[in-house]
């Protein structure tokens, strides 16, 4: 079985939606909670599978704390680490040796790819996007909007509020 094959026949099992935008490349869509959507390049080359997912932007502020939490993290992560593109923005990425591509394995590394992009949103929006968080929950108070989107960040609307 060649290696598109395989990582075909895994997202297949996933259950997850994906497109095949060129031969030997997959663009995965992961649906969470937190971060509703994770999408994830799965990209073939002679020599791994290669693995890269939107985290989020550059960070506005708190940057040196922000960057410090991300490095932390890397140590103990399976299959991906982050890493800042040309622009600062965060992504995951990761190799996995050809040798290495099976059904049980690509799976492995999606839900490590999920897992890491889901439960580590919030954390990172707090650090580095506090302040433009509180702009927009007052924002949409001021407009009569939903918060619905950003009742996971009423801790940092109302540590804000205590400060100012």
């Amino acid at each position: 079985m060649d290696h598109e094959t395989v990582v075909e026949a895994a997202l297949k099992a996933s259950d997850v939606s994906y497109e095949r935008p060129r031969p030997g490349a997959f663009l995965v869509k992961l649906p969470g909670h937190h971060k509703l959507a994770t999408m994830t390049w799965l990209t073939l080359s002679d020599q791994a599978l290669h693995v890269e997912a939107f985290f989020c932007r550059k960070p506005d502020e708190n940057h040196l704390e922000f960057y410090r939490w991300l490095l932390s993290k890397n140590g103990s992560m399976y299959g991906v680490h982050f890493a800042l593109d040309g622009v600062g923005d965060v992504h995951l990425v990761g190799h996995l040796p050809l040798s290495s591509v099976r059904e049980d394995e690509i799976d492995r590394l999606l839900g490590c790819v999920l897992t890491y992009a889901d439960e580590w949103f919030d954390r990172a929006l707090e650090l580095g996007f506090a302040s433009s968080i509180r702009r927009e929950w007052d924002w949409r108070v001021k407009r009569g909007e939903s918060l619905a989107n950003l009742r996971a960040f009423q801790g940092i609307v109302e540590r804000g509020r205590r400060e100012d």
